[in-house]
């Protein structure tokens, strides 16, 4: 089975533009943003999307929601910001690597999509 596009980012065979990193996830900046601050925090480990998700994984599917925390008050969001977790072709996902969207910095609308 070949890599992931984000797999490649976090073994840095692909450049991308880095806000965050720890030992469990790496944010980057998307590179097709829909909206001023879009960023994507994705798991190291491979978690293909949320719907394959274990039980084992709940630490992780935490962490990654504390880090969005992180870093929207890193990036001083005052007026908010929106998570977004797509899961299957409906949903528009792209790369099956679980991630999350953060979207900030224009007013979203509702409902989404």
């Amino acid at each position: 089975m070949s890599k992931t596009l984000f797999q490649k980012i976090i073994d840095r065979e692909i450049p991308a533009k880095i806000e965050h990193e720890d030992d469990r996830c790496i944010v980057i900046h998307d590179i097709q943003p829909q909206a001023p601050v879009h960023l994507l925090i994705i798991p190291k480990k491979l978690i293909p999307r949320v719907g394959e998700s274990t039980p084992s994984d709940e630490a992780q599917l935490g962490h990654l929601l504390v880090t969005a925390g992180v870093v929207a008050k890193k990036l001083n969001l005052p007026r908010g910001f929106r998570l977004v977790i797509n899961n299957g072709p409906d949903a528009c996902e792209t790369v099956p690597h679980l991630h999350v969207h953060l979207l900030a910095q224009r007013q979203l609308t509702w409902p989404p999509g």
